[in-house]
């Protein structure tokens, strides 16, 4: 199969937006992409989606032909089925690529969270063995978190979309829903730049949260009763503590990693 010519297409892209006197931000903008994507792009790293093609190829004031060729057509200048037919073969296995990309990543995360899960459950053992006080009236609080950093874990890892639809880059659009799962973040616009760092991010949650909470609440719960303080003082304390794991866990790296690559 003939392959395009990464660096040669990143440098005529470099060519090209040059000529229209714009940024890589620039660029990126109007694509709806990071401006870290059209970098890659013309550092012959990696090269944009098909989708991409035909409006980049209209923004750069090319055909997508020449885009693929890396060169420009020049008038009366014609080229062969056999020159056209493995550009648009090639452009056609980007997609095959990409995805296959996104497969090995969400196994990479899935054998994370299979351990974390494995990791939690041995911690859980552990605590119901040495120290079972722990698991007396304060028990939500040893098994609240682990268990919606699963319930969460299993959605992103292995049910969410690893694509959004084109409306999303299109249009302003602060909430993400399929059949199963629904959220809506005031502030943060969901689009097909930044939704790859959003799940990665969920996806670190839910591992850290089911690798982590119960040896940070075993020491909490230790020190608190070391101190000998009241259970409704304790609760107090356990309290915000579960609230911030659970819900500063998810929201802040959404608004981070969200506005960051929005």
């Amino acid at each position: 199969m003939h392959e395009i010519n990464n660096e040669k297409f990143g440098e005529f892209v470099v060519q090209l937006r040059k000529e229209k006197g714009m940024t890589q931000k620039e660029l990126a903008e109007k694509l709806y992409v990071s401006d870290k994507a059209v970098s890659k792009w013309e550092r012959g790293l990696s090269l944009p989606d098909i989708a991409l093609l035909q409006p980049m190829a209209e923004t750069l004031g090319v055909s997508v032909t020449e885009l693929l060729s890396g060169q420009m057509i020049r008038p009366g200048q014609t080229m062969t089925v056999q020159e056209v037919e493995p550009l648009v073969a090639t452009a056609l296995t980007m997609t095959a690529q990409e995805q296959a990309q996104q497969r090995e990543n969400r196994r990479k995360w899935g054998r994370r969270f299979l351990w974390s899960l494995v990791l939690c459950g041995a911690e859980e053992a552990l605590l119901w063995r040495f120290v079972p006080q722990l698991f007396g009236d304060f028990v939500v609080f040893a098994i609240l978190t682990p268990l919606m950093a699963a319930i969460f874990g299993v959605y992103f890892i292995f049910f969410a979309k690893e694509k959004l639809p084109a409306f999303y880059d299109q249009y302003k659009v602060n909430f993400y829903c399929d059949e199963t799962f629904h959220m809506n973040f005031p502030g943060v616009y969901f689009n097909n730049s930044n939704w790859p760092h959003i799940l990665d991010a969920m996806r670190a949650w839910a591992c850290w949260s089911l690798a982590g909470w119960v040896a940070v609440y075993a020491a909490v719960g230790l020190a608190l009763d070391a101190l000998k303080l009241s259970e409704w003082t304790q609760f107090a304390i356990l309290m915000p503590l579960m609230f911030a794991a659970l819900f500063g866990g998810m929201f802040i790296p959404i608004r981070v990693v969200g506005k960051k690559y929005e």
